[in-house]
């Protein structure tokens, strides 16, 4: 059995350093397989232009490319859909992408591609939202059933696709969600008024795309809240369930999301080094080149860390504060309704999330606080390190001062702890167990950070 890459075998079982509580319960046949999976990628300036010739290698012959309003107004969409098309294929442009897209807002993609298709190919140019919308619409177009046949249970059916799906060429404009490389559809049920997602294999695109270029007018709301999301990917992955702490698995009980293993620590760590040296940069001066291209190479090497390891607490608390929000308008976003981005979702909780998962893995805390900020000072109590850590920088790029700081108060704690205990897929990645009064008191300590 493989060792973490620290050179601690996985605590399960066992007390932690600081004499708190049972984190697992030792399996009685250990995992012994991880799995890892990535898109093709090509990254650097100038890499939009060549999708055509990409595409050609599919034989492809008619192309939609997905986008929304703000990232159609930049022009980027119908330059590259031109682009492609002087390869000598049909390319259209869809910009009816909702950013934090809805059950709604994807049905209203697949029908559009549904009655302008067949499309032998997607490419989705924008943020997550555009790449997530461009993988519903690839799933239902090639796929029979209904969405929430494929929402990930308890909330819709958990079906896996029964057929292929289409190439999908993922292009970000955002440094942040990596849904380039992962295999995650994120949406909100606006009747249950709960986010959730589809996940499977398929959904990841053939290729990402990542252009620098592509991110220099995104204004600096976005990058702040997108840049939580790249770090909040690479935090949590890093800090998950170990693989070794599961009971094996059979061949076709794998999922993505396998717990934190030495190829995904990797990615995560490389990126928490980027983020460290141009998080607060980028944010500052959307105009730093350097910056920004750290900053997609940061999300592109998140993204597949979190896609195979898979991320817990803050993002099981995201689904809801972003599901439930009522009058909250962030800065630099489409101010027409309310809305908390998502990475700025997840970062609320973060610090509290991971003062409670301390104790599991403590040598692992402790080092992703020096990687994020290595002119820190290690505090007394260890436990406090990565949460003050998170504390000054998300205040230091104007993140609001926790859940309170986007309407909710501790009135709306039940709620939001109700809606986080639906994301078990997520919270079985947690390196310790979560109850719904362990997310309470996450959230409840949330409503204030500073």
């Amino acid at each position: 059995m493989l060792a973490d890459a620290d050179g601690c075998r996985p605590v399960t079982g066992t007390t932690s350093e600081r004499g708190e509580r049972d984190v697992f319960t030792a399996p009685s046949n250990p995992e012994s397989v991880f799995t890892y999976g990535a898109p093709a990628l090509k990254f650097g300036p100038g890499a939009s232009a060549e999708i055509g010739f990409d595409l050609g290698q599919y034989g492809v012959r008619r192309v939609l490319v997905v986008t929304d309003p703000g990232v159609a107004a930049t022009g980027a969409p119908q330059r590259i859909a031109g682009q492609i098309a002087g390869y000598g294929m049909e390319a259209r442009v869809y910009d009816g992408v909702r950013v934090e897209p809805t059950d709604e807002s994807l049905l209203a993609a697949v029908e559009h591609a549904r009655a302008s298709g067949p499309w032998d190919a997607f490419v989705a140019v924008g943020g997550g939202s555009s790449i997530d919308t461009a993988k519903a619409v690839n799933l239902l177009t090639t796929n029979p059933g209904e969405l929430m046949d494929y929402v990930n249970a308890p909330v819709g059916g958990g079906l896996a696709p029964s057929r292929p799906l289409k190439p999908l060429v993922a292009v970000p404009t955002t440094t942040g969600t990596g849904s380039e490389s992962t295999t995650i559809c994120v949406l909100d049920v606006l009747d249950l008024k709960v986010k959730t997602g589809i996940s499977h294999s398929r959904l990841r695109p053939v290729l990402a795309v990542v252009d620098p270029d592509l991110t220099t007018s995104q204004p600096p709301g976005v990058t702040a809240a997108s840049g939580m999301d790249i770090l909040c990917h690479a935090l949590e992955s890093y800090t998950a369930r170990p693989y070794t702490s599961y009971e094996r698995k059979r061949p076709e009980e794998r999922v993505p999301y396998c717990g934190s293993n030495p190829v995904a620590d990797m990615w995560s760590e490389r990126a928490l080094q980027l983020l460290a040296r141009s998080f607060r940069a980028a944010v500052r001066d959307g105009d730093d080149n350097e910056a920004r291209a750290r900053m997609a190479l940061a999300a592109t090497f998140a993204g597949l860390g979190f896609g195979n390891a898979g991320v817990h607490i803050p993002h099981a608390n995201a689904y809801p504060i972003a599901g439930r929000v009522r009058d909250f308008r962030p800065e630099d976003y489409p101010g027409d309704e309310p809305m908390v981005p998502h990475g700025m979702a997840v970062a609320l909780t973060a610090p509290e999330a991971f003062r409670f998962t301390f104790e599991a893995r403590p040598e692992r805390h402790v080092r992703a606080a020096e990687l994020l900020d290595p002119s820190a000072a290690r505090p007394g109590d260890l436990a406090e390190f990565l949460p003050g850590v998170l504390a000054r920088l998300m205040r230091d790029i104007g993140m609001p001062n926790g859940i309170g700081g986007v309407g909710y108060t501790e009135a709306d704690v039940p709620a939001l702890a109700e809606g986080t205990m639906r994301q078990q897929r997520l919270l079985a990645t947690a390196p310790r167990p979560v109850g719904e009064d362990d997310a309470a008191a996450i959230l409840a300590r949330s409503v204030t950070l500073w």
